[in-house]
């Protein structure tokens, strides 16, 4: 039987073998895509259970502010990734200081998932919780689930493609000032 972090090795594996072009276009269609469209309807969720079962202990009070901050993060995030940094990486450029920039923001995303996790008790809904908070804690574990995966992709595979050798040399002989 398959554990979960055998799963996510194998799926890094697949994406190991892919060229940084398919990549990036699955990142942007599988992840930020999905998460453009998960959090606003979790912001939604996390408000509406916040307002109805404030007076519940285990209500995660304050989620709905995080999922926000996190989705702003996040936006502005995926926009550089998309405006500025996948069309050099598509290109054969690997700009060390961009990369690395987006690895430490990738690093505050996993902080805010541990936030989020600590927050809903790692999206274990209390006993005789209703309908809209079962389906946060469901959404949420996906969203916890994609975007682990998401960075991790970035991170161990895409980020690191400057290391195999290259058809097309460092951007067609011209560099972008990043590889000082």
């Amino acid at each position: 039987m398959s554990t979960p972090s055998t799963i996510h090795a194998e799926a890094l594996a697949v994406f190991q073998a892919m060229p940084s072009k398919h990549l990036i276009d699955y990142i942007v269609e599988n992840f930020h895509d999905k998460h453009r469209a998960q959090l606003p309807e979790l912001i939604n969720l996390a408000r509406k259970i916040e307002d109805v079962h404030n007076d519940h202990e285990a209500c995660p009070a304050g989620l709905a502010e995080l999922l926000q901050s996190m989705y702003q993060e996040l936006e502005s995030h995926m926009m550089k990734e998309e405006q500025i940094l996948f069309p050099m990486l598509a290109g054969g450029i690997y700009p060390s200081g961009p990369i690395a920039v987006m690895e430490e923001e990738h690093d505050q995303h996993e902080q805010m998932l541990a936030e989020l996790l600590e927050l809903t008790h790692q999206n274990q809904a209390p006993r005789g919780a209703c309908g809209s908070w079962i389906m946060l804690y469901e959404g949420l574990n996906e969203l916890v689930k994609d975007l682990q995966l998401h960075i991790d992709i970035e991170n161990s595979i895409l980020f690191k493609q400057a290391d195999k050798p290259a058809s097309s040399g460092h951007g067609n002989g011209h560099c972008c000032g990043g590889c000082q």
